[in-house]
């Protein structure tokens, strides 16, 4: 069968506006936000509206030896969803709708393509919340899924994989399945939803997701509190947690990051001019309780914490100055790709090695001629750094010497991005073989042919 009959199965089944052809593409469906992005140009990016419409394009896909790559809002920071020449992009844009909502049960059934901000906006009216924030509300639930997504609530909700209970599924073979389901506990043979999230769409489409939702809390403050030294910001991290005050939020931004991301949004803190002075990074805490009285307390207890562990001072933000103040650390990511950041990784180690990682990246860097800058969800050990050293050769050094300095203290290449394209060859030398091979056998089972997402995480091909 020729491209031009392709081209009209395709037609046939997406409708004639539900699809593109090379090279009419719009430049917005070929890449995802990777610092290295690729120039390749897939054969067509289609826009499935119903399950039944993926296990269609699965089958037409598998049957022509044809490569697939899923596609949520392309928010990804990995190449992860960055189109195969010649290939087909399944985008779930139009595939964005909340099927059901059960308020007694607190559990919402989402397609893949609705993004965190209509998700949120959906949910308001109910007083429920999907607790995972990862940072960019245009990012999609599949999306999410696929890196098991993580984010600023994480020392608290924990990350993708514990709010989602349930996926419908499409395999290559066009078999469409549900794992797992509006249920909070399951001892039911192996796990195929956990199986599922993270795998970075090469096991399977996803085509539902079956969330666990959250009451939202009634009462919030966002506290700022500046330190001398990086050090001092990493060391009281793991005594909040242990406090039992159960931080929403628990952040670190040095003050190069704090100085950019205030200046890119305009924000003025009032942080006094002596104090920030001597500041070489800040602690965000976000309280959130039931009762004005228990967020008083909370306030004043963390307060009498940090002072104690040498806080230069602690400042109880106005509501207005603190979301801003979250939405400005959202948007740290966009203000170092506009300085002209190299890299940008999230190695997550355990929250009481962050210090010696934060040390230890810093003279990686200088050994190697970096400059790094960062920030990160110190409650749970992922730090984000910004990684200025242009030559390729040198940086790729770099990054070898302190991933594996990083995996050695009992962490992870990646917290919540994943590894896609950008960070593969890393991930392959310092992973386990065994532990490869063996997720090598899961991907044979549900992709015999190596068509789903292909040339990333595992897949160590080169890119035809």
């Amino acid at each position: 069968m020729g491209t031009l009959d392709i081209r009209r199965e395709l037609i046939d089944i997406v409708g004639e506006g539900g699809a593109t052809f090379s090279p009419d593409h719009h430049p917005d469906d070929l890449h995802d936000e990777t610092l290295h992005p690729g120039h390749e140009v897939p054969y067509a990016v289609v826009f499935p509206s119903t399950t039944e419409h993926v296990s269609q394009i699965a089958m037409l896909a598998t049957a022509h030896g044809i490569a697939l790559t899923p596609r949520g809002s392309g928010t990804g920071l990995s190449g992860g969803a960055t189109p195969v020449p010649g290939g087909i992009v399944v985008s779930f844009a139009r595939m964005n709708q909340v099927l059901r909502l059960d308020t007694h049960d607190h559990v919402a059934v989402v397609q893949p393509g609705i993004t965190l901000q209509e998700l949120g906006e959906a949910l308001a009216p109910s007083g429920l919340r999907y607790p995972v924030y990862p940072g960019e509300l245009s990012g999609s639930l599949g999306g999410n899924v696929n890196t098991n997504a993580g984010g600023m609530r994480a020392v608290r909700h924990g990350v993708t994989r514990h709010h989602v209970i349930g996926l419908e599924l499409v395999l290559m073979d066009g078999t469409i399945l549900r794992t797992g389901g509006p249920v909070v506990k399951s001892s039911s043979g192996y796990d195929l939803t956990q199986l599922v999230i993270g795998s970075e769409g090469t096991l399977a489409l996803v085509t539902e997701v079956t969330l666990k939702l959250s009451p939202v809390m009634a009462h919030h403050a966002t506290i700022l509190v500046p330190f001398r030294t990086l050090e001092d910001v990493s060391r009281i991290a793991p005594a909040i947690v242990a406090s039992g005050l159960e931080p929403s939020m628990l952040e670190y931004l040095d003050v190069l990051t704090m100085t950019a991301i205030t200046n890119a949004t305009d924000l003025e803190l009032g942080v006094i001019a002596s104090v920030a002075q001597q500041t070489a990074a800040y602690l965000i805490v976000v309280l959130e309780t039931r009762s004005d009285q228990q967020l008083s307390d909370d306030i004043a207890a963390l307060a009498f914490l940090v002072e104690g562990a040498g806080a230069l001072d602690v400042y109880v933000l106005a509501p207005s100055a603190g979301t801003r103040l979250i939405e400005a650390r959202e948007r740290a990511f966009w203000v170092a790709k506009a300085a002209g950041a190299n890299e940008i990784i999230d190695v997550v180690v355990p929250r009481s090695s962050v210090p010696s990682f934060l040390s230890e990246a810093s003279e990686i860097a200088q050994r190697h001629g970096a400059f790094v800058s960062g920030c990160g969800h110190i409650g749970d050990g992922n730090v984000h750094l910004s990684v200025f050293l242009p030559d390729d050769e040198k940086r790729a050094a770099m990054l070898l010497e302190l991933f594996r300095f990083g995996v050695g203290l009992g962490g992870q290449i990646s917290g919540e991005h994943g590894i896609g394209r950008d960070k593969q060859a890393p991930y392959l030398e310092l992973t386990d073989p065994t532990l490869l091979a063996l997720q090598r056998r899961i991907k044979q089972a549900f992709d015999p042919a190596q068509l789903l997402n292909p040339y990333r995480l595992l897949d160590e091909r080169p890119m035809p």
